[in-house]
């Protein structure tokens, strides 16, 4: 509706002003805002309302550190500088809350049971679209992300997800990031680069 269109600057807030920060000012983050960011997300719709991404918050000196030691050298400064990060995972059971999340099609639980396979597919394209909420609602309120590269998955699963149905997806660092030395936002493909109408 076109009434509930966001505003030009809203939209510059998201997206256009956007950038993935490396430096942090010295502003912690509350848990209201950590909540807030969360019940934003998991309203964004998921195949068949699945939601199988499920979020660690490493917020303390002590889980930095050890998130530290899931990532390769180069990407340590970038978690435990921040004022937290989240660990984005992928439930690979998420089909056992099926009948609380999709109420409306009592059969739906069986659909992921029954192939595990289609499961898994779904299971890794729905979380990573909720890892993309994750960081819209995060931006909405206004806070920075910086997505972690080189991360150890097998190091990061069994440190936080050892004997449980999840394994990590991406990790994403968050607060409100220091513009200090911050350059001019990299190009971006094109509508016509990247896009086809057919």
């Amino acid at each position: 509706m076109t009434q509930d269109i966001l505003s030009d600057r809203d939209m510059n807030v998201i997206f256009r002003d956007a950038h993935s920060f490396t430096g942090w000012q010295d502003m912690p983050v509350s848990e209201i805002t950590i909540r807030a960011m969360y019940d934003l997300l998991r309203l964004g719709p998921t195949s068949l309302n699945c939601s199988p991404a499920r979020f660690v918050i490493v917020r303390s000196a002590d889980a930095k550190k050890k998130l530290a030691d899931c990532v390769k050298a180069a990407a340590k400064g970038l978690v435990t500088a921040a004022p937290f990060s989240v660990i984005i995972g992928c439930d690979a059971n998420f089909y056992e809350k099926k009948d609380d999340l999709f109420t409306h099609y009592p059969g739906a639980k069986g659909l992921f049971k029954e192939d595990e396979a289609f499961a898994q597919e779904e299971a890794f394209r729905s979380s990573s679209i909720q890892g993309g909420y994750l960081i819209i609602a995060a931006r909405a309120l206004g806070l920075d992300c910086c997505l972690i590269p080189h991360i150890d998955q097998g190091k990061v699963n069994d440190a936080y997800f050892k004997n449980t149905s999840c394994r990590v997806n991406f990790i994403c660092s968050m607060g409100y990031g220091d513009a200090a030395g911050m350059t001019a936002h990299d190009y971006c493909l094109s509508f016509d680069e990247a896009c086809e109408i057919v």
